[in-house]
C-alpha cells in the first residue's frame, strides 16, 4: 500500500519512526517521506503531493508531528477542491498530541502508521476562522481556545500554561494574581447571543486541549456543529459559585451555569473592543472582529469508526 508522509523536519531523527518506515517498506508498503524545513514547508509539500497524485480521498497522506502540524495541513489541504483532498492520517509527535488522543490514534510511530494503512478514512468536519478585517482565512480541526488561556499559552512560562488543566483553584488563583482584565466583546450564533466580559472561551470541533483538558465533552468530529465553552466574567464575591460551577463541568455537567456556559451552534460571529488573543490547536494569533463556521464533511480522516470523537 502506498502512503505519503510529510514528516515534521524537528522529529526526522526519531530512531522509532526510521524504523518504523523501514519495516513497513521491507513489507512492501510503498512509504514515502518528506521533511519540513521552514515556514510555508507543509503547504508546499501538499501541493507536492497534489501534482503527484494525491489529489483523490483514495490516496493517503500523513502529518507527522504535534497539533499544530495537524493544523497546518488542514489548512492546507482545504485549498483544494473538497473531491481532491486525498485522506489524512496522523503520526502523533508533539507534547500533548490532544487531537489524536482523543481520537485514540496510535502513539507509537510502527503502530501509527500501520493504523494508517489497515484503515479506510471517516469524513469529518473542519471549522474556518475568517478574520473579517483582513479576510485572512483559517482552519482547524480540533479546538480553538481565545481569551485568557491563549495569552497564557502565548506570553508565559510553563509553569502558567498548564493552568486549563489544574482545576478551577488553579484558574481562580492565576487570574486574581495577574489581577486579569476581562475581553468585552460579542457572540452571535444562530441560537445565542453573547455580550458580556470573558475571561476563557473556546470553540470545540474535538473534544480536548491544554494536555488532556475536556473542554467539549459533547463535541464530535462528525455532527456539523462546534461546541462553546465560555467563562464569563465573575465578581470575587461569585468565586465559590464559578468553582462549584467549573467542577461539575470537569465531572461532565454540561448544564449552564450563571458564569460557564455552554451550547452547539453551526456559526458563531465575535467582535470585541480589543484583539483576543487566540490559539488555534496550538498556532497564536489575534481577533477582535471575526466568524467562525463549520464546513460539514471537509475532510476523510483515518480514525476508527468507534472513535469516540464520531456521533
Amino acid at each position: 500500500m502506498e502512503l505519503r508522509l510529510i514528516l515534521n523536519g524537528k522529529k526526522a531523527h526519531l530512531p522509532d519512526i526510521r524504523e518504523a518506515v523501514s519495516q513497513l517498506r521491507q513489507q512492501g508498503h510503498n512509504i514515502q517521506v518528506r521533511v519540513t524545513w521552514e515556514g510555508g514547508d507543509v503547504e508546499r509539500l501538499v501541493a507536492e503531493a497534489h501534482q503527484q497524485g494525491w489529489n483523490s480521498p483514495e490516496k493517503k497522506l500523513m502529518i507527522g508531528g504535534g497539533d499544530g502540524s495537524v493544523q497546518e495541513v488542514v489548512s492546507a489541504l482545504m485549498l483544494y477542491p473538497a473531491e481532491q483532498r486525498p485522506s489524512l492520517a496522523i503520526l502523533p509527535l508533539g507534547t500533548a498530541n490532544d487531537f489524536a488522543t482523543a481520537c485514540q490514534i496510535p502513539t507509537n510511530p510502527l503502530d501509527a502508521i500501520t493504523f494508517a494503512l489497515e484503515h479506510s478514512a471517516q469524513m469529518v468536519d473542519v471549522i474556518s476562522a475568517k478574520d473579517l478585517e483582513n479576510q485572512q482565512q483559517y482552519y482547524f480541526m480540533n479546538v480553538l481556545t481565545a481569551g485568557f488561556g491563549a495569552q497564557i499559552t502565548a506570553e508565559t512560562p510553563v509553569e502558567l500554561k498548564n493552568f486549563l488543566g489544574g482545576g478551577a483553584y488553579t484558574l481562580s488563583g492565576i487570574v486574581q494574581a495577574l489581577n486579569f482584565k476581562p475581553y468585552v466583546g460579542k457572540l452571535n450564533s444562530p441560537d445565542k447571543s453573547f455580550d458580556d466580559g470573558l475571561i476563557i472561551g473556546a470553540l470545540c470541533n474535538g473534544k480536548q486541549a491544554g494536555g488532556g483538558q475536556i473542554l467539549g465533552p459533547n463535541a464530535y468530529l462528525n455532527d456539523g456543529l462546534m461546541d462553546i465553552c465560555i467563562v464569563r466574567d465573575f465578581p470575587a464575591t461569585a468565586l465559590s459559585q464559578v468553582l462549584q460551577e467549573a467542577a461539575a463541568f470537569g465531572n461532565g455537567d454540561t448544564q449552564n451555569g450563571e458564569y460557564i456556559v455552554t451550547w452547539q451552534t453551526p456559526w458563531l460571529e465575535t467582535k470585541s473592543e480589543q484583539f483576543i488573543p487566540t490559539n488555534l490547536d496550538g498556532e497564536p494569533h489575534k481577533f477582535n472582529h471575526a466568524r467562525f463556521e463549520v464546513v460539514p464533511n471537509a475532510l476523510p480522516l483515518i480514525i476508527a469508526q468507534n472513535s469516540p470523537c464520531l456521533c
